[in-house]
């Protein structure tokens, strides 16, 4: 959704007449892109990504076919079998898709998708499907509907990802988009640059920080995202950003380091005034329990951690044993 903004901004400046189309429930398909949507023209023109392209054809003409007055139109879509393999899709599945007039859509929400920043779309749609109301969510310290408190929970995992919810007042389509987690890499080495670069392949961010002050600036300039893997041992550096990091209260905090490093640590930031509570936020030793010894490896366990972290924090929290001993839906 993100990397649209920009084309949606532009089309609508020309006027043209595009849809905004994403769904609103699904089955099947495989993994997918929790973000994935698509921006029609009427013409023919499809610019982002939904299950590889496979339904663009259908969604340029439900987007031809929608009656002027319209805000929105609900489509179901589903392939099978030679067309699932043919569009290179890890399975066959079908969808409820919403598509909205780009006119119909509030302009903040193009604005701020492309600033970056945390920000969630609830869609209201009529029980004909055919009008829908959009307005834009940000952070909220006290959400008053169920609207609101699931898309404070689901900014709140760093993931973007999408919910229907279904009540008295009709059906709802909550979208998250939350700003993407940064990681703060205090230390340097190879751990470090490998650490950079698996981020990057999540399209997290990364900044590598040589001491205490750089750290405290990067931590407080992205608070809102901020994940903090602390690498050094040197006690000037770590122990005084752990400290402002858990005072922070971004949601994560690791530190690598063996059981005596981690124990010194310890007292060190109990002697600087860190409470028990505090302390046991810290995850240290760093890191899922992988078996990992190579530097790529330990960068895998420690990136998998953080993940699961992020992602327990919504309502529908996961933990982060073996799919295999779990029940429900595998996507989260």
């Amino acid at each position: 959704m993100r990397e649209l903004a920009e084309t949606a901004r532009q089309w609508i400046s020309e006027g043209r007449p595009g849809f905004l189309a994403r769904p609103i429930t699904e089955q099947g398909f495989g993994p997918r892109d929790a973000g994935g949507a698509v921006l029609v023209d009427p013409r023919g023109e499809c610019v982002g990504a939904l299950y590889r392209g496979v339904f663009d054809a259908e969604l340029v003409a439900e987007a031809g076919s929608v009656a002027a007055g319209d805000s929105a139109r609900v489509c179901e879509v589903s392939v099978r079998g030679a067309e699932a393999v043919e569009a290179r899709l890890t399975c066959g599945g079908q969808a409820e898709i919403l598509l909205q007039p780009l006119a119909a859509m509030p302009s903040a929400w193009w604005d701020l998708l492309a600033q970056g920043a945390g920000v969630a779309l609830v869609t209201r749609l009529n029980d004909a499907a055919d009008q829908a109301v959009s307005e834009v969510v940000r952070a909220l310290d006290a959400p008053a509907t169920d609207a609101e408190r699931r898309a404070a929970e689901l900014l709140g995992t760093h993931r973007a990802g999408r919910d229907a919810l279904y009540g008295e007042s009709g059906l709802v389509l909550v979208e998250a988009y939350p700003s993407a987690p940064c990681l703060v890499i205090g230390g340097g080495g190879e751990l470090a640059r490998v650490i950079e670069r698996q981020a990057r392949l999540l399209d997290w961010d990364a900044v590598l920080v040589a001491d205490s002050t750089e750290a405290a600036k990067v931590l407080d300039a992205r608070r809102e995202g901020a994940c903090l893997v602390m690498l050094s041992h040197e006690p000037d550096f770590d122990v005084p950003t752990l400290r402002g990091a858990l005072a922070s209260g971004i949601p994560y905090v690791g530190a690598l380091g063996s059981r005596k490093t981690q124990a010194r640590r310890r007292e060190s930031l109990l002697a600087d005034g860190v409470s028990e509570a505090q302390l046991a936020r810290v995850h240290g030793p760093i890191g899922l329990d992988l078996g990992a010894r190579t530097p790529a490896e330990t960068a895998l366990a420690i990136c998998a951690e953080i993940l699961g972290v992020l992602g327990s924090r919504g309502s529908a929290a996961r933990g982060t044993g073996a799919l295999r001993d779990t029940e429900g839906p595998i996507n989260g």
